[in-house]
């Protein structure tokens, strides 16, 4: 496994980073016990960084995967409270549900600009307070915009930036993989740590995932990519494309697991999922919600705005 330090805060992340979400309720929804065993079988493999958010609900597989290792990998979590109050409850809550001391890096969840950032000072004076605490060991932000990297880069308090990047463009809210890539060089000069997602564009470009990853592991500045894995044979075959290895059966067995998001027959077509999701993916149709699939980017954040859990990725 290839090793590098975020930026200027001295913490050392495998090349690839184990995105949590997959395993959880909001998509594969996994037993506990089952996804905590992919999460074990990948810190045996190597990869000793972990990505997570109060939202995905996946504290309990992490801490049962940590429960059986002598050592604890580098943990990510984020929240979208936007006032000390409310994000010191998020850090409280991520220790206490994962039984942690500290968590490493603790983000703000989804920040787009500058006036969102301002907007969220109460909860990233808080962070700031935290580390001085010693709860956390670094402050971030992730985002899918290219005005929210360029922003985090000039914020004194960010330290580590979770921006989204893939070859494709799937999912940036105002740009380009090229404009993108030019904001993280930016942030790169800045100090900043920076990790990616959303490298294989949700799961829309797993025909061409080799390259879709090489494509994001190829910008500089980028310590590691954040890839959702819900299988042992995913976790094998990642690695593997990070050595440069291509393995036809390994590649056979996993490209078989075909994702998309999936709506429930008991959905009465409320429309919370529809008004919170940033890439117009879903619309209401005949009283039920229906999906676009070209549009949607699989990140599985609007199935807990659903009242009745109709919402998953399948």
């Amino acid at each position: 496994m290839q090793y590098r330090i975020l930026g200027n805060t001295g913490i050392r992340v495998s090349a690839i980073c184990f995105g949590v979400l997959t395993i959880g309720p909001l998509q594969a929804g996994l037993k506990v016990q089952d996804g905590a065993e992919v999460v074990s079988y990948a810190l045996e493999r190597g990869i000793n960084f972990l990505d997570t958010a109060e939202s995905y609900g996946t504290y309990p597989y992490i801490k049962e995967a940590l429960a059986a290792k002598r050592f604890k990998p580098v943990i990510t979590s984020k929240s979208y409270a936007y006032t000390w109050e409310g994000m010191k409850e998020s850090v409280e809550r991520a220790r206490d549900e994962m039984g942690l001391t500290t968590v490493d890096i603790f983000m703000l969840h989804e920040q787009e600009n500058e006036k969102t950032l301002e907007g969220h000072r109460g909860a990233l004076e808080y962070l700031v307070k935290a580390k001085r605490q010693g709860l956390i060991r670094a402050v971030g932000m992730s985002t899918h915009s290219v005005s929210g990297v360029m922003a985090a880069a000039d914020h004194p308090a960010i330290e580590v930036i979770h921006p989204l990047i893939n070859q494709a463009g799937i999912g940036i809210m105002d740009g380009t993989p090229t404009t993108m890539a030019a904001a993280i060089q930016y942030a790169r000069l800045r100090g900043k740590g920076l990790y990616a997602m959303k490298a294989l564009g949700g799961g829309n470009l797993v025909n061409r995932a080799y390259q879709a990853l090489h494509y994001v592991r190829s910008i500089p500045g980028l310590a590691s990519v954040a890839i959702g894995m819900r299988s042992k044979d995913e976790v094998d075959l990642n690695i593997a494309w990070l050595k440069g290895v291509r393995d036809a059966e390994l590649e056979s067995r996993v490209s078989r697991t075909k994702r998309r998001l999936h709506i429930e027959s008991w959905c009465t077509g409320c429309g919370s999922c529809a008004e919170v999701c940033r890439y117009q993916a879903l619309s209401v149709q005949q009283g039920r919600t229906v999906v676009a699939q070209g549009r949607c980017v699989l990140c599985g954040y609007c199935a807990a705005y659903c009242p009745d859990f109709c919402i998953k990725v399948v």
